[in-house]
Order: structure tokens, then C-alpha cells, then sequence
């Protein structure tokens, strides 16, 4: 099972395309996070929502949100998929052991050896704020996207006192 919103977000480390690793914990009192699990590289429907993703990259930076995708996938071969689609953004091998992170955020699926379609949506406390999950072979819709940095922004903003 997905983890609720309001849950402390579970720390990680994994590497990114480049071999360089990246932490969650890293980001905590920095600046929100977008974890974007999605099933594997090269796919039609991942290329198709990463894309969606790169061509909406300026609604994360905006609202100075760090966008991290992750996979199964080796960072071999998240380099070239990032460098094919010119991603702006890291993608992150949970390659071994093999969907320990996905696991943890309760997307993995067990029969089909990968992640589920699912986002997270983390502020800067480290707790999760929004999440969106699909289907097997359904896509997230950037409005969804959208929608979910509103509350974030929502709940970041300050309370006017009058």
C-alpha cells in the first residue's frame, strides 16, 4: 500500500544518471521534492509522461520544487534515455537492490518487477503533501501535476494575520 499523505516521506540514497547520488534528506529545509516513479526507460507511455514532464519543467521550478524521477532502471541506462529525450532533470536508478525504494513508498509491483505509475509530493519538512497514483498503464495528466504543487503552495503559505 502507497503512502499517506501527511506521512514522513522515507529517506534514500540512489544514483542518478550521471552516477552522481542524490538524497532526499538533502533537500529537507531546502526546497520541496517531486518523487515521479514510473515503470521503465524507454517505454512509450514513460517517454510520453517524462516528456509531458520536461515541457512543464518551468511550473517545479517556479515554485522552486526539485523533480526526481525514478526507476528500475540501471543509470546506464537512465543516462541514455535522459540524454535521448533531453530530460533537464535526475533520474534515479533504484536498480539495487532491485525496487527498494519503490518498495518502500508501497508502489512497487511484485508480479511485474517494477513501479507502479506514482508521484509524491514532499515539502520541505519532508512530509507528503500530495500524491498521485494510476493504474498499471494509465498515465498522470500534468493537470494532476498542477494541481498537486497548488497544495503544496497552500500549505507553504504564510497565514495572513489581520
Amino acid at each position: 500500500m502507497a503512502l499517506e499523505i501527511g506521512s514522513l516521506a522515507p529517506d534514500f540514497e540512489l544514483p542518478n544518471q550521471f552516477g552522481e547520488h542524490v538524497r532526499l534528506s538533502d533537500f529537507r529545509g531546502i526546497r520541496p521534492v517531486a518523487l515521479v516513479f514510473f515503470p521503465l526507460a524507454f517505454s512509450s507511455g514513460c517517454t510520453n509522461e517524462l516528456c509531458a514532464l520536461q515541457d512543464n519543467i518551468s511550473m517545479f521550478a517556479d515554485q522552486r520544487v526539485e523533480l526526481l524521477g525514478i526507476s528500475v532502471d540501471s543509470k546506464a541506462t537512465l543516462r541514455s534515455f535522459a540524454d535521448v529525450n533531453g530530460y533537464g532533470f535526475d533520474l534515479l536508478a533504484d536498480f539495487w537492490p532491485h525496487g527498494a525504494v519503490s518498495k518502500e513508498y508501497g508502489v512497487f509491483l511484485e508480479k511485474k518487477g517494477f513501479a507502479t505509475r506514482a508521484t509524491f509530493v514532499i515539502d520541505v519538512q519532508g512530509r507528503i503533501k500530495a500524491s498521485i497514483i494510476t493504474e498499471p498503464g494509465l498515465q498522470r495528466d500534468v493537470a494532476e501535476y498542477r494541481a498537486a504543487l497548488d497544495r503544496l503552495a497552500a500549505c507553504a503559505a504564510p497565514v495572513a494575520v489581520g
